[in-house]
C-alpha cells in the first residue's frame, strides 16, 4: 500500500513508526512548518519531520495545506491511503477523496465522545475512567466521520496526560495497522457516529490553565493531571505564579476557606479547596525548574493559614 502520513505531535510517532516497519511504503509525510519554541524562541521542527529525516522520507511542510500547491502535491503522490494522525490543520475535501482507498484518521478517544482538538485532556478533566482511540473515515466535519475500529483503555484515577497519551498512542498504532489490513482486504467495517451521544473537546485555553480553589478537591486533581506534563495548572501566591503538576487527594469532605493552606507535610503541603483537601507534591515556580514540594519548600516561604490565589 503507497501511503501519504500527515501529522506532527509526539501522539503521532508511533503510527508512523509502524507504518514504517510494516510492508506498506510512505510516499510522503506532511507536516506543519518549522516553528519558534521554548523561551529562546528557537526555530524547531516537528517531531514527525525529525522521524521523516531519519527515514529519508519526501516531506511537505504547507502553511496551508488547502492552498491549490498543497492539494497538488498530494494528488500527485498518488496514494492508496492517507493517515492523518494530530496534524494540526483543517483537511479540505479535494484532499480527503484523493486517496484510492480513503482518507483515514487516529483519534485518542472513543468517538462520538470528545471530538475536537484535546480529547486526552478533557475526557481527564471530566474524570473519566475509560478513554480509548479511534480510527475512522475523515470528512470535512470536526471527527463526524465513520468509525472503523476502535480500542477502549482504561485510565487509573492517577494518570497524568503525558502517561495517557504515550498509552493511547500506542494503541492507536496497533490499531492503525489493524485498520489498513482491512481497508485492504475490501472488507473495512463502516458504522456512522451517533450525534447524539457526541460530545465536544474543545482546544485549551489560559482559562483553563487556572486553578479555582473553590472548585471541588476531585475536580482541582482532574485539571492538574489534565494539564500535566504540559502546560500546567496554575495558582498563585504574593505575586508568584505557580504551576502544579502532581497533587493526591487527602479528603473529599470540608470546605474551609478555600485556597488556605492546611498544613505543611514532608512531602510538599496540603490546601483546602470548595469541598475536600488537596496535597501538592509537585511544583514549578515561573521561570524555574520543576521540582518536588519537599525541595521547593526549602526556598520558599509558605505557611499554614497562608491562601493561595
Amino acid at each position: 500500500m503507497k501511503i501519504v502520513f500527515m501529522g506532527t505531535s509526539d501522539f503521532a510517532i508511533p503510527s508512523m513508526a509502524k507504518i514504517i516497519d510494516s510492508q506498506h511504503e510512505i510516499v510522503g509525510v506532511v507536516t506543519q512548518p518549522d516553528r519558534p519554541k521554548g523561551r529562546g524562541k528557537k526555530v524547531m521542527s516537528s517531531p514527525i519531520k525529525d522521524l521523516a529525516l531519519e527515514h529519508n522520507l519526501d516531506i511537505f511542510q504547507p502553511a496551508r495545506i488547502r492552498d491549490e500547491d498543497s492539494i497538488d502535491t498530494l494528488r500527485n503522490w498518488e496514494s492508496d491511503i492517507i493517515v492523518v494522525v494530530s496534524y494540526g490543520q483543517i483537511i479540505p475535501s479535494e484532499i480527503l477523496d484523493s486517496p484510492r482507498l480513503g482518507c483515514i484518521n487516529v483519534h485518542g478517544s472513543l468517538l462520538p465522545h470528545y471530538r475536537g482538538a484535546a480529547p486526552i485532556q478533557r475526557a481527564i478533566m471530566a474524570g473519566e475512567s475509560v478513554s480509548g482511540v479511534t480510527t475512522m473515515f475523515m470528512n470535512e466535519g470536526i471527527d463526524t466521520g465513520d468509525i472503523i475500529l476502535q480500542m477502549p483503555v482504561d485510565m487509573d484515577e492517577n494518570m497524568d496526560h503525558g502517561e495517557l497519551e504515550s498509552i493511547l498512542a500506542q494503541v492507536g498504532a496497533d490499531l492503525l495497522i489493524d485498520t489498513i489490513a482491512v481497508l485492504a482486504s475490501g472488507s473495512c467495517p463502516r458504522r456512522k457516529q451517533d450525534n447524539r451521544r457526541s460530545s465536544y473537546a474543545a482546544i485549551l485555553t489560559r482559562k483553563d490553565e487556572e486553578i479555582d480553589w473553590n472548585d471541588s478537591a476531585i475536580k482541582i486533581r482532574n485539571r492538574v493531571r489534565a494539564l500535566s506534563p504540559q502546560p500546567g495548572a496554575f495558582t498563585s501566591f504574593k505575586g508568584n505564579k505557580l504551576k502544579l503538576f502532581n497533587c493526591r487527594l487527602l479528603s473529599e469532605e470540608g470546605n474551609g476557606v478555600a485556597g488556605e493552606v492546611t498544613a505543611i507535610t514532608k512531602d510538599g503541603f496540603s490546601v483546602q479547596t470548595g469541598q475536600g483537601i488537596l496535597e501538592i507534591t509537585e511544583v514549578q515556580k515561573e521561570g524555574k525548574k520543576r521540582i518536588s514540594c519537599s525541595d521547593f519548600l526549602k526556598g520558599f516561604e509558605l505557611s499554614p493559614k497562608d491562601v493561595l490565589s
